[in-house]
């Protein structure tokens, strides 16, 4: 059989490489375009990144914006409240520095009337060191003379024997009629001078309550002599207080009452004594039966008169030994009564005639009542004392610190007490 050979053909090599070609050139493309898009992606992701930096940023810096306007907002009101706080603390400071240029105007008054008060206290205590001095040259020259007759009395022996003879027989006299007169007193019912015991003298502290460390003052006087309303003025109460020493038309003390002065409640008792006559007592009596040898000072008070019963007081104290005070009350009611008398009308209004009549008449007033207590002294056998003129309002006034203008001798009462019981040596 004859062999048969077919025949492929031939491959076109010219269209392969053209397709290769192709190929490549299709998958550059696709190569670049993959490498576009990678560098579209890292584009868009590097757009997306910075936007999202510039939204971080502005979201910070709207916060950073924020944070600032309520910083400021905070120190505006710390500077509103600091001005507050400033304008409060300079109208604080301006108000205390306004009341403590009042309290030192006051301070600077009150102690330029303690040194006004003061001078007037050391010039009389110069007057009375001079009288005093006088009194001893006098008291000097007085013992020299006696020394001299004493010695002309030892020259003359025999003068001597019979001057002594002459005068026990006077003794032997007065003697006897000192008995008479002590026999004809019990029989008109007159009491003589009875010391008390020891035990009347500790039962009468007891009932007034005496304590050692206390300066005791008593008020004594006549039945309706003010004696209640003076121990208010002297506390610095009125007679309205409720802590006040009860005051009336009639006598309102029928037992010794004891009042403490709350500005010197650790050092001053005052004592309001039952005027004579309330509890039918007799005058002689007075003084013993009100246990008045307990207390440490006393008052002596009269309203118009100067009485028996004043007199045995002062007598009885001066037995004692207890320091008393004169005074008389109620004196610009007194005072008043004398500017009517010499034609003052109170319905007028013209001050300077009512300041007229108001100076003669208190001039008139101090003269007759100092002359009167003199007077009653001398008649009594009693040393010449001091009468303090007083107003139990103006008392008051000065106890307070009010600066009362019509002042007699309210301070110097005050001044004088005080110093009497601080010169008992009982305060340190």
């Amino acid at each position: 059989m004859g062999s048969h050979h077919s025949h492929e053909p031939e491959p076109d090599w010219a269209a392969i490489e053209q397709a290769k070609r192709e190929r490549q050139a299709a998958e550059e493309r696709q190569r670049q375009a993959e490498e576009a898009a990678r560098h579209a992606r890292e584009a868009a992701e590097r757009a997306a990144r910075e936007a999202e930096e510039r939204r971080q940023r502005e979201r910070e810096a709207q916060l950073a914006a924020e944070r600032a306007a309520q910083a400021a907002r905070e120190e505006a009101e710390r500077m509103r409240r600091w001005r507050e706080e400033a304008e409060r603390a300079e109208r604080k400071a301006r108000q205390e520095a306004e009341a403590r240029a009042r309290e030192e105007r006051a301070r600077a008054e009150r102690i330029a009337r303690e040194m006004e008060e003061e001078r007037q206290r050391l010039q009389a205590a110069a007057e009375a060191k001079r009288l005093a001095a006088i009194a001893a040259r006098e008291e000097e020259a007085r013992r020299q003379r006696a020394i001299e007759e004493e010695a002309q009395r030892a020259r003359k022996a025999q003068e001597e024997a019979e001057r002594q003879a002459r005068e026990a027989a006077e003794a032997a006299r007065k003697a006897q009629a000192e008995r008479e007169e002590v026999e004809r007193q019990l029989k008109k019912g007159i009491q003589p001078v009875v010391m008390p015991s020891v035990e009347e003298i500790q039962l009468a502290k007891a009932k007034v309550q005496y304590e050692e460390c206390i300066f005791h003052f008593a008020v004594a006087g006549i039945a309706g002599s003010g004696k209640s309303s003076l121990i208010n003025a002297l506390c610095g109460m009125s007679n309205s207080d409720s802590n006040a020493a009860p005051t009336g038309v009639n006598e309102t003390t029928l037992e010794i009452a004891r009042y403490i002065d709350s500005a010197h409640s650790k050092q001053f008792a005052w004592y309001d004594v039952p005027g004579s006559g309330t509890l039918t007592i007799p005058d002689w009596q007075y003084f013993n039966s009100q246990g008045l040898y307990v207390f440490d000072c006393i008052l002596v008070l009269f309203n118009n008169r100067f009485t028996m019963t004043d007199q045995a007081i002062l007598a009885n104290c001066r037995r004692f030994n207890i320091p008393t005070f004169i005074v008389r009350s109620k004196s610009d009611q007194h005072i008043l009564n004398l500017m009517k008398d010499m034609g003052y009308d109170p319905d007028e209004e013209d001050t300077d005639s009512r300041a007229q009549f108001y100076k003669v008449a208190r001039e008139k007033y101090i003269s007759e009542t100092r002359q009167s207590v003199k007077n009653n002294l001398t008649e009594a056998n009693l040393p010449d004392q001091r009468v303090y003129i007083v107003s139990n309002k103006t008392l008051s006034g000065v106890v307070k610190d009010r600066g009362p203008k019509r002042i007699i001798d309210e301070v110097e009462l005050l001044t004088d007490l005080y110093n009497e019981a601080y010169r008992s040596g009982k305060f340190t």
